[in-house]
C-alpha cells in the first residue's frame, strides 16, 4: 500500500476546494481521507503506480491548491516520504528506490497549542483538536545514515520527505 499526503497552499482550504470540485471529488470519492496535518489530505493506494496515477489525475487542482504533494511507500521506507517528482521516477524507472535517500526536504512539525491569535475565535476548534502543522521546510543532505537536525526553529518532530537532484538543487 502506498499513502499520497496532500499539503494544502496557506491561502486555501484543501479539503474545500478539492471536494467542492465534481472531478476532483469523484477521483477521491473511493479513498477514505484523513488530515494529518492542518490543511492537508491523506489517503491509501493500492501501489506507488496508482499513487502517482492518482496526483496526475488531480493535477489540475494540485497545481491552483496545494504546495506539496507526496508518496509514502512501506517498501522503499517506512517512515520517509517520497516527493511526486521522486516517486514518479522511481514508477517511471529512473531512479532505483535504493538510490533515493541522499537528498531530503525536512518538515518541521508543531502542534498548534501554540498561540496564534484565534484561540478566542468561536468557529474555531480547541487546540488540542487540531492537528499539528507542517512548517518551513529545510533542504538536507544525508551523507550518513541519520538525518541532519532540523535548525529552523523548535519543533515537536520532523517530516522527512526524499527528493530529487533536480528538486534539491531548484
Amino acid at each position: 500500500m502506498a499513502q499520497v499526503c496532500l499539503v494544502g497552499s496557506e491561502d486555501v482550504s484543501l479539503r474545500y476546494e478539492l471536494l467542492s470540485r465534481e472531478t476532483a471529488r469523484n477521483a477521491l470519492v473511493t479513498y477514505d481521507l484523513r488530515e494529518p496535518f492542518e490543511n492537508t489530505l491523506q489517503l491509501e493506494t493500492v501501489s506507488l503506480g496508482a499513487a502517482v496515477a492518482l496526483l496526475n489525475d488531480l493535477n489540475w487542482y494540485l497545481v491552483r491548491f496545494t504546495d506539496a504533494a507526496f508518496v509514502k511507500m512501506p517498501s522503499i521506507s517506512e517512515s520517509e516520504w517520497l516527493s511526486r517528482e521522486l516517486a514518479t521516477a522511481i514508477r517511471d524507472d529512473a531512479v532505483a528506490p535504493n538510490m533515493t535517500g541522499r537528498f531530503l526536504m525536512v518538515y518541521g512539525v508543531v502542534a498548534d497549542d501554540e498561540a496564534d491569535g484565534d484561540e478566542d475565535l468561536p468557529d474555531q476548534p480547541a487546540p488540542q483538536d487540531r492537528p499539528p502543522r507542517l512548517v518551513e521546510p529545510m533542504l538536507l543532505t544525508r551523507t550518513g545514515e541519520t538525518v541532519p537536525d532540523y535548525d529552523l526553529r523548535d519543533v515537536d518532530d520532523t517530516l522527512v520527505v526524499r527528493v530529487t537532484e533536480d528538486e534539491f538543487g531548484a
